[in-house]
């Protein structure tokens, strides 16, 4: 099987998009991470651009790396600079990597228009910084930016770019999508005229201003790259780069180039959940490949299919990137979707007289009042266990009071108090949050606490949403509430329907609890 090099600028690139900060110490996690799965190549930052990934890199002088070659990012020389004075090629020196990116111009809008120097100076410029770094013992790696449309621009001036590069000593020549604008049939078009003139191994850097980044790493290593650019979830500026979560299995599974061990291959979607996890940033559930609704199904056509031949609705085995088949339930299921949730939970039907049937008919009846059990699996199981006698809930509450405190002059404050009982014992508890839902949340654990020998500190809300059902009452309307929880283990989420907002709120809330308690 021939082989594909991944280069991962996650770390770099995926740094720049919008509301994406690593800090130094998040960067060695992520790329410890990546270089266990096997990434050939791992960008690590700028060193001559700020103190923060000059920090990671000397953390990363006390790290070894196993699999990946630790690639530092900067850019050639400056214009009328010796490269002996150039501070950005001295940081890339002594940040000790093994291999080092130049990024350089190769449209002549650029050089003449950005930087404002001459054509010839730039050229001077890529081939100087070739030639200094390759004189360092570094794999070189040149970045050509802007490349497409600089070829669509000035074909002549844009290859004169990579000549120098070429000459210069570079390792790998990375044509560059820059803009995210051009189209598959263009990449493929000038990449089949270019590539046979490049004697040594070409890469491709795509952009998704388009969406198409994607498809045009895909059509470039078919017309000649070896080397594949992209980021962790797509991360990255405006609309992202090529995203590795969707390039690699592409590449594997559907064009049969190996990336990686297979092994690895099943450990992508864990990767996936986890920079998102570092980066702060909610999964993309529709993510393919990787998201949560990848492999969920929801219309009891489809999972009757399933049930029968899974690929008959899906295009691969999720399990061979880690991922798993969901089925969902909503007023569209049938029987057939809830006999599979309940073999998936382990849950036997028939008991109090309710059957897959049945079932499926109350949660029909429910989704009409607002529920909406494919988004809320917490719940629905909760209600699965409860229709057929085999819950019992753990605590129940007993009454709740929430005080809503505003001086002109500081925030609002919460205070909330609480009675529930276990069995025959109650508990009251009083506490304050940062909001009605905050102070309940506070306001339970403290009572639970006294009754249950488990750390629901370890246990917390990642996520709360509130959805207006029908609006044309205004501010009477029904609401859905949403909450998503998480522990050390797992991420459910559970819903409240309700008039009243913090009614709705405390159903998602205590459904959460008692999800929680019941899997300890």
């Amino acid at each position: 099987m021939e082989s594909i090099l991944v280069y991962d600028t996650t770390l770099r690139d995926g740094s720049q998009g919008e509301k994406i900060n690593f800090s130094a110490e998040d960067k060695l996690r992520v790329a410890q991470r990546l270089d266990a799965l096997g990434i050939h190549y791992i960008e690590g930052g700028w060193p001559g651009s700020n103190p923060k990934d000059i920090h990671f890199f000397e953390l990363a002088k006390q790290v070894p790396f196993k699999q990946a070659r630790l690639t530092a990012f900067g850019s050639t020389r400056k214009p009328n600079t010796s490269c002996e004075q150039d501070e950005n090629l001295k940081a890339l020196l002594q940040s000790e990597t093994p291999a080092v990116a130049i990024v350089g111009k190769s449209w002549d809008l650029h050089v003449k228009e950005v930087i404002g120097t001459t054509l010839k100076e730039n050229l001077a410029m890529i081939y100087d910084s070739m030639a200094y770094l390759r004189s360092h013992d570094r794999e070189v790696i040149y970045d050509a930016e802007h490349f497409f449309d600089g070829y669509k621009n000035n074909p002549d001036y844009a290859m004169k770019t990579i000549e120098a590069a070429v000459s210069g000593g570079a390792h790998v020549i990375v044509l560059c999508d820059t803009n995210g604008g051009t189209l598959p049939f263009e990449i493929q078009e000038i990449m089949e005229k270019i590539c046979p003139r490049i004697p040594v191994k070409v890469g491709i850097h795509a952009h998704n201003d388009c969406g198409l980044a994607v498809a045009n790493t895909l059509v470039a290593v078919r017309a000649g790259a070896v080397m594949v650019q992209g980021t962790v979830n797509g991360y990255g500026e405006r609309c992202g780069n090529a995203d590795l979560t969707s390039v690699v299995p592409n590449l594997q599974l559907k064009m049969g180039l190996s990336c990686m061990t297979d092994e690895n291959l099943r450990r992508i979607t864990e990767l996936s959940r986890y920079v998102s996890e570092v980066a702060n940033m909610t999964p993309f559930n529709g993510r393919p490949f990787v998201g949560t609704s990848a492999f969920a199904h929801k219309g009891g056509i489809h999972v009757n299919a399933i049930m029968k031949t899974p690929r008959a609705y899906e295009h691969m085995e999720p399990e061979a990137i880690g991922n798993e088949r969901r089925v969902l339930i909503s007023d569209l299921s049938g029987k057939s979707n809830v006999d599979y949730k309940a073999r998936e939970l382990g849950i036997e039907l028939g008991g109090n007289g309710f059957d897959s049937r049945k079932i499926a008919k109350e949660i029909k009846r429910l989704e009409h009042e607002g529920y909406q059990f494919d988004a809320a699996e917490g719940s629905f199981e909760l209600l699965l266990r409860r229709l057929t006698g085999q819950f019992k809930p753990l605590f129940e509450l007993e009454s709740f009071r929430v005080a809503i405190e505003k001086d002109k002059n500081l925030p609002c404050r919460a205070y909330a108090t609480i009675k529930i009982s276990v069995g025959d014992q109650q508990e009251i508890t009083a506490a304050e949050g940062n909001g009605p839902v905050s102070a309940l949340d506070n306001a339970l654990r403290k009572a639970l606490n006294k009754f249950f020998m488990v750390d629901l500190e370890k246990m917390h809300l990642v996520d709360f949403k509130v959805r207006v059902i029908e609006g044309r009452e205004g501010t009477s309307a029904r609401v859905k509430v949403f909450i998503d929880s998480r522990d050390q283990k797992r991420v459910w989420s559970t819903i409240g329907v309700s008039t009243d907002i913090i009614e709705a709120s405390w159903q998602a809330l205590e459904d959460s609890f008692q999800y929680k308690l019941s899997h300890i």
